[in-house]
């Protein structure tokens, strides 16, 4: 883990190029005095102050910015950040007294922020000084149905992958397929998967079936490396669906399967394989395809 100092240099280049001379100002001399008070009420302040100076605007960071990034924290990337968020988590950052007083004030700051206040908290898990402390707190943040609390949890965040036991894991996917979130963008999402959640998942297509309804198409990439007769019965379901991207995951998901049955399925769909070998197909496409379905 690195240290707030290494980090710092980052995200001032970041605003640096990003905000207006007297936003800048305004967050050095904020830091000044948060570092000059051993009280949290001047970070407080800053903290929800900064929506006055800074804007949501997108951070539309450069490929060199985002190799930076993953530079400082394995998997760490504000791709989907707004110069707001960056502020705050700069704060966050510089705000340094001792371990106990820090908890204190951070947790508090979890308990009383607005939205987008928790928002700039949770992506900033993977830079916090002391992350294990953070488990509870942010599997208590995946509780909320506040989409963009949730996905500053679930999505493009590497805390989940490395904290999050296997059945609070197995919890925060479901939930990202339950609100119908990208679940291509949850960090280790591949790595992560467990013959429970495939289990889960499977469960969960069943409800959605019996009740009239579809189901996510990402849903199945969680059951690749554990097809089994049970599931590929499923599987033949998804495959001759009448819905395209659900049948594209279906045969995405039969190829990536080692389970021999399944590659049985391929044979009816030449074109949708040929489409996966080349790169026309994959479960990052199917996913920004259906949400630009569901928009």
């Amino acid at each position: 883990m690195q240290t707030q100092t290494d980090l710092s240099p980052f995200f001032e280049g970041i605003l640096a190029s990003r905000a207006n001379s007297k936003s800048i100002d305004w967050l050095k001399s904020q830091t000044e005095k948060i570092n000059s008070d051993a009280s949290p009420t001047k970070f407080f302040l800053a903290f929800s102050q900064a929506s006055r100076f800074f804007k949501k605007d997108q951070l539309n960071l450069t490929e060199t910015e985002i190799n930076q990034a993953s530079g400082f924290v394995t998997g760490f990337n504000p791709l989907h950040w707004d110069v707001l968020q960056t502020a705050r988590t700069y704060l966050l950052l510089k705000f340094g007294p001792g371990k106990e007083a820090w908890l204190k004030a951070v947790n508090l700051l979890f308990e009383t922020g607005d939205l987008h206040e928790q928002q700039a908290l949770y992506s900033a898990l993977p830079l916090m000084p002391y992350p294990e402390e953070m488990l509870s707190r942010a599997i208590e943040g995946c509780r909320t149905n506040m989409t963009l609390v949730f996905d500053a949890i679930a999505l493009t965040n590497p805390y989940p992958k490395e904290r999050f036991p296997e059945a609070n894991w197995n919890q925060m996917v479901l939930k990202s397929i339950f609100m119908q979130r990208p679940i291509y963008r949850i960090s280790g999402l591949d790595e992560r998967r467990n013959q429970a959640l495939a289990e889960i998942a499977s469960d969960f297509a069943h409800e959605r079936w019996a009740a009239g309804r579809p189901v996510m198409p990402e849903l199945w990439r969680l059951v690749v490396p554990f097809l089994n007769d049970k599931l590929l019965e499923d599987l033949k379901k998804v495959v001759f669906s009448e819905d395209q991207l659900e049948s594209e995951a279906g045969v995405l998901a039969a190829y990536q399967s080692d389970f021999a049955p399944a590659k049985d399925l391929l044979k009816s769909f030449p074109e949708t394989v040929s489409a996966i070998e080349y790169g026309e197909i994959s479960w990052e496409k199917i996913g920004k395809d259906f949400q630009e379905k569901r928009a």
